[in-house]
């Protein structure tokens, strides 16, 4: 024997081995058996709810945040950008008068020297031109009443001698032809003396044409460069006028708006910052920020007349309105409100709020002493709220191609298929007019237990109706019957 035992021995061990292995095999057989026993039983245990009569509130619970019904705006007044030096603490509460905000005025210091410098400058040029206005004005009348009439007076006498020289050397020339004729005086001094009487006759015409051309040109050419000047002078003098005018105005405004630098408080109360109401849309006011004119820099509340807002979201604006009643839960006591005022348009989505849709919805708080902005709060508006109305769950209900239905509990232990007609819900219970009746059991769940829901619920819905289906088919029988009689038809 190379292995060292008996035959039978080998043998014995063989069926020992063997009959171990299959008492194993028997026992795991049982155990599975057993185990499928009870999984059977856990599904057989189907969980349902007696259809009753209750009160039903329909509602929307929201997050919002306490504010001031009516707000005093502080805004900046000074032009352009300005810096923020100081500011008053969010929450203080403050007298009327009292300095609120201090904003930088070195910049305005500087435009108030410049114009002030300006100003001078222009209201200097301004009398000096009005000097020269006054003296142009003057040089017209100068002349018309004054040097005009020298030259005239001077040039009439003129021509008045040229005139009496003229008949003294006609008289002479007379006499000299009166002798030549006697033959008393030779014929050269005859010619002599009538020459004398020509230069008397071209020197009186000479005076004349000095007095015309006084007076229908040098006069007028005078006159006109005279009240050019002056026009010049005038012009000149009120755009300097303007000018000292404009630079004192803007002098002007630049010192008001150095007192604008200092904001007080328009009335006594308590001051926040409008980042307490809107931090998305509106920057913190700090020291060293950066602010514009018409910037709302801090908000005064009326304490005594608060709100919350909140955002609903599309899918409910719809079922909001006016009067409704709503309960506001604050950190330390609970509030009944109503909703005021639903916004027509919505607020822009954005990363922040998921891309979510909500229109701002505001919601009236009586008078209630230690309510602050900024508090936040929870806001339940009551959409509907029904008394003595039958109700079955939520998950008892599901939706299929012949409508909502519900399976029903029968005394045997069967369960019955029902067609129920819905009305209103909640995020728990929905009211059934019709399809159910009080005290019956309804079963929870019964896509996860009955077999026939889960296929209602995934049946797909039919393309058409039998009457459809059948002119289809009358259709199609027809184009093969024409199809078939054109085959028929020769072909040329």
């Amino acid at each position: 024997m190379s292995n060292g035992k008996h035959p039978r021995q080998t043998r014995i061990l063989k069926t020992v081995f063997v009959v171990a292995l299959l008492g194993i095999a028997t026992i795991g057989f049982f155990s599975y058996s057993d185990a499928g026993s009870q999984q059977s039983k856990q599904l057989g245990d189907v969980l349902t709810h007696k259809v009753g009569r209750q009160a039903l509130t329909v509602s929307i619970t929201e997050q919002g945040t306490l504010e001031s019904r009516e707000n005093v705006e502080v805004k900046c007044k000074v032009r352009g950008e300005n810096t923020v030096i100081w500011v008053v603490e969010n929450g203080s509460v403050v007298e009327k008068g009292d300095v609120l905000v201090r904003l930088d005025t070195l910049q305005i210091e500087d435009t108030i020297n410049e114009r002030s410098k300006y100003a001078l400058w222009s209201l200097s040029g301004a009398e000096s031109s009005r000097a020269n206005a006054k003296r142009a004005a003057l040089a017209v009348k100068e002349y018309e009443d004054g040097r005009f009439v020298i030259q005239y007076k001077t040039l009439e006498k003129d021509l008045a001698i040229a005139e009496s020289n003229l008949r003294v050397a006609r008289s002479i020339a007379l006499h000299a032809k009166q002798m030549w004729e006697r033959g008393y005086a030779p014929e050269v001094e005859l010619a002599e003396k009538e020459f004398a009487a020509t230069q008397a006759e071209l020197a009186v015409k000479e005076a004349k044409t000095a007095i015309r051309v006084l007076e229908e040109y040098t006069k007028p050419q005078q006159l006109e460069q005279l009240r050019g000047a002056l026009k010049a002078a005038e012009a000149n003098r009120d755009s300097l006028n303007e000018r000292a005018k404009m630079d004192g105005t803007r002098r002007d405004l630049a010192l008001s708006e150095k007192e604008l630098c200092t904001i007080r408080a328009p009335k006594s109360g308590m001051v926040i910052y409008p980042s307490a109401q809107s931090w998305e849309k509106t920057p913190d006011i700090e020291e060293g920020a950066t602010v514009h004119r018409d910037q709302k820099l801090l908000l005064m509340p009326d304490l005594k007349h608060m709100q919350v807002k909140v955002g609903i979201h599309e899918s409910m604006v719809e079922h909001l309105s006016i009067g409704m009643r709503a309960v506001v839960t604050l950190p330390e006591q609970q509030l009944e409100g109503s909703v005021s005022e639903v916004a027509a348009i919505a607020e822009p989505a954005s990363w922040w709020t998921g891309n979510l849709v909500k229109y701002d919805t505001i919601v009236e708080l009586p008078e209630f002493e230690g309510l602050r902005p900024g508090m936040s709060a929870e806001v339940e508006v009551f959409l509907a709220e029904y008394e003595d109305v039958m109700t079955v769950p939520v998950t008892a209900v599901i939706e299929s191609v012949d409508g909502p239905m519900c399976w029903v509990e029968m005394p045997d232990g069967e369960f019955e298929r029902r067609v129920v007609a819905l009305g209103d819900s909640n995020d728990v219970m929905i009211i059934v007019d019709s399809g159910l009746e009080v005290g019956e059991q309804v079963v929870l769940n019964p896509r996860g237990v009955l077999q026939e829901a889960r296929d209602l619920s995934l049946k797909p819905e039919p393309d058409a109706t039998e009457d459809e289906a059948e002119e289809e088919a009358g259709d199609n029988d027809a184009e093969v019957e024409s199809g078939e009689m054109r085959s028929q038809v020769p072909q040329d």
